[in-house]
């Protein structure tokens, strides 16, 4: 095939692509099944892997999954709609419920709360006087859509609550979706009952939304003025009471066993029922713990979601790539013939690490079974060495780059006494072509600086053509070069521009995370954020490289403080941190200043009773309190639990620094 034929079948396909993300997006009513839709998308990036002048701006590698429709008003959740993390397997769940205990600092007997794990589109509904104030879509979790009036076409969904014992503000949360037999009546207008949903809650027509036949199941609440029931399930008896509709499969169990046989009881009939789902949800029945427990940053330690089994498929490995990742990290991926799992086509799966290879004897031209369970990335189970050719080598895992030629070394772990599973490059900072590259697209990611438009293929692409080489040099593109592009035009360069302009807002917070340093993640940015208050005291910082300053913040270990240092020792990275704090206008970290113990500075020593460190600290936090990792004048209080160290008791004596007892710590928490 020509070079032209090849790049005619290309915009063939972009073509399909467009015309059916039309349908999907703009007007909610997909005509293809989202195989068939998944067939096009990796028909078009398997093109451009193997083709390296076929690029387009409506390429799947270019696309943002989701974006707030500008039809609907924007409104933000009072309590953040995060996503539930994912167990598959028993193991799984022991450790979910270990880290309960560990934060709770005890073992005690948990009752959980059993739902089914609805496909359907998740929706929040606000009551104030007991009236439907509004109805808002998930969104990003942080932000949703207002289809207030597209919500109050559901007969499922009550406008007034007649019950005198309805708090006066409460948001409702649940799910939208259509039954299997109604979709059946409806099923040559759209893909599948999901998408059926959410094109429906996104008419710009109310009208339109209540011709379709749409379900809403609640399940739980977010933000609350005043509710004071003990448990779940008896939310979930009073929302019945008020008039919601709750899943009749609800149950309380009292034990993992129990979860891991009700699970396998319910995948076996899971088909007979009406409506799809993907798995169970386990909740802490008590929403006391609950409370407690809270939340990370991305989901509640409280709940998670038990997927249905995995679906898997055997396939060959065509070869064995090495990634380099923003950390250095050298990933092994099998490029395989494509096979289809589950509905998707999978054309790569990870091999993890070297070990992993080494352990499963892994080569090129093996037959190999692939699984591919929910959102986790497609990997290697096993390799069928019985249909394996004659001859066959070893794969040999490099030891120099693959990208820059540096050596890759193997880490040392203290902790564990043994060499890390994992081999990374050396060449810290831009000097690494693969690195730097991984380092911009996570500059720009959704959690760092947030810049739509700009995608992991642009970066790519971009830097191929020299108009990316460093972060900072997002803020000083060339527009003009840019319009002249293939796939580019004046709109969608001045959608770049105006997306890279309101990106120079930025927290204190994501700035040090969006720089991309080994072991700072969200959380740790969010604690030395917090330490140092504004980014002319972390340029100070970095300048003079007095990192053991964070020993002092609990939370922020030798770890980090080794990585740190690394990481400002190459001069590249410490100059590239100081023209981006030139450039982007960096907001300083403002902490709540109106709890009881504000500017109070707090340490632990000695097991807790009744209560982890963790939780001890998140309370102190939320009631504007600090704590440090070491007894110093800075240190307000000393507080002992079971077997404290004497030493810090001592220390805390000489330095006049009262001492108090977790008991003590609650009177000054009321």
């Amino acid at each position: 095939m020509s070079k032209k034929e090849i790049k005619k079948n290309y915009l063939k396909k972009i073509n399909k692509i467009i015309k059916h993300n039309k349908k999907y997006y703009d007007e909610s009513n997909p005509i293809i099944t989202d195989a068939e839709y998944d067939k096009i998308k990796n028909e078009i990036i398997e093109l451009e892997k193997k083709y390296n002048y076929l690029k387009n701006e409506n390429s799947p590698n270019n696309l943002v999954g989701f974006k707030p429709s500008k039809s609907f008003e924007k409104y933000k959740h009072k309590v953040p709609m995060l996503s539930l993390s994912n167990v598959f397997d028993e193991d799984d769940l022991l450790n979910f419920e270990k880290k309960i205990f560990n934060y709770l600092n005890k073992n005690i007997k948990i009752q959980y709360s059993v739902e089914p794990k609805i496909d359907g589109i998740s929706a929040s509904l606000t009551y104030i006087n007991k009236k439907l104030k509004y109805g808002v879509s998930r969104g990003d979790g942080q932000t949703g859509e207002i289809i207030t009036e597209n919500l109050k076409t559901i007969n499922d969904i009550p406008l007034e609550i007649k019950s005198n014992d309805f708090p006066n503000e409460i948001e409702i949360r649940g799910e939208v979706f259509i039954n299997k037999k109604d979709f059946f009546k409806i099923k040559d207008k759209f893909a599948n009952p999901r998408n059926a949903a959410s094109g429906s809650l996104r008419q710009k027509n109310p009208n339109e939304t209540k011709k379709i036949p749409l379900n809403f199941i609640a399940y739980t609440f977010g933000y609350s003025q005043r509710y004071l029931k003990k448990n779940q399930s008896d939310f979930l008896n009073d929302l019945k009471k008020w008039g919601f509709k709750i899943n009749e499969d609800n149950k309380v169990l009292n034990s993992i066993n129990q979860l891991i046989e009700f699970h396998k009881s319910f995948e076996l009939r899971r088909f007979d029922l009406d409506y799809d789902l993907d798995g169970l949800v386990y909740k802490v029945n008590d929403l006391n713990l609950q409370n407690r427990l809270g939340f990370t940053s991305n989901s509640p330690r409280w709940a998670v979601a038990h997927k249905f089994a995995a679906d898997s498929a055997n396939t060959k490995i065509i070869n064995i790539e090495i990634q380099v990742g923003r950390t250095g990290a050298l990933t092994p991926v099998a490029k395989v013939e494509p096979i289809n799992i589950g509905g998707v086509v999978v054309s790569n799966a990870t091999l993890h690490n070297e070990d992993e290879i080494k352990r499963k004897d892994i080569r090129i031209g093996d037959i190999v079974k692939i699984e591919r369970a929910g959102d986790v990335i497609p990997h290697v189970i096993e390799v069928d060495k019985s249909k394996r050719v004659k001859n066959t080598k070893k794969f040999k895992f490099p030891i120099y780059c693959p990208s820059c030629g540096h050596k890759t070394i193997k880490e040392f772990n203290k902790i564990t006494k043994k060499y890390d599973a994992v081999r990374r490059c050396t060449n810290d900072g831009f000097g690494c072509e693969k690195i730097a590259i991984e380092k911009i697209k996570h500059f720009i990611s959704k959690e760092a600086l947030n810049i739509e438009g700009l995608g992991k293929k642009v970066v790519e692409n971009f830097w191929e053509l020299n108009l990316i080489k460093k972060p900072q040099d997002i803020f000083l593109l060339n527009y003009n070069k840019i319009e002249e592009l293939e796939g580019w035009g004046k709109q969608s360069v001045n959608n770049l521009k105006n997306s890279i302009e309101n990106s120079t807002n930025v927290s204190l917070q994501k700035f040090i995370y969006s720089l991309g340093i080994r072991h700072i993640g969200i959380e740790n940015a969010k604690l030395i954020s917090e330490n140092i208050k504004n980014s002319t005291n972390f340029i100070n910082l970095i300048k003079s490289k007095q990192f053991d300053k964070f020993l002092n913040i609990d939370g922020i270990g030798e770890t980090q403080i080794k990585s740190l240092t690394n990481y400002f020792s190459n001069k590249s990275n410490v100059n590239i941190t100081i023209e981006l704090n030139s450039i982007l206008k960096i907001e300083s970290q403002i902490s709540n200043k109106n709890g009881v113990l504000k500017d109070k500075c707090f340490m632990f020593t000695g097991k807790l009773n009744g209560m982890s460190r963790a939780e001890a600290k998140s309370l102190i936090e939320k009631n504007s309190g600090s704590t440090l990792s070491s007894v110093n004048k800075n240190l307000d209080y000393l507080v002992v639990g079971e077997k404290p160290t004497k030493r810090k008791i001592e220390q805390a004596k000489n330095l006049g620094i009262n001492i108090i007892s977790l008991g003590e710590l609650k009177s000054l928490l009321n």
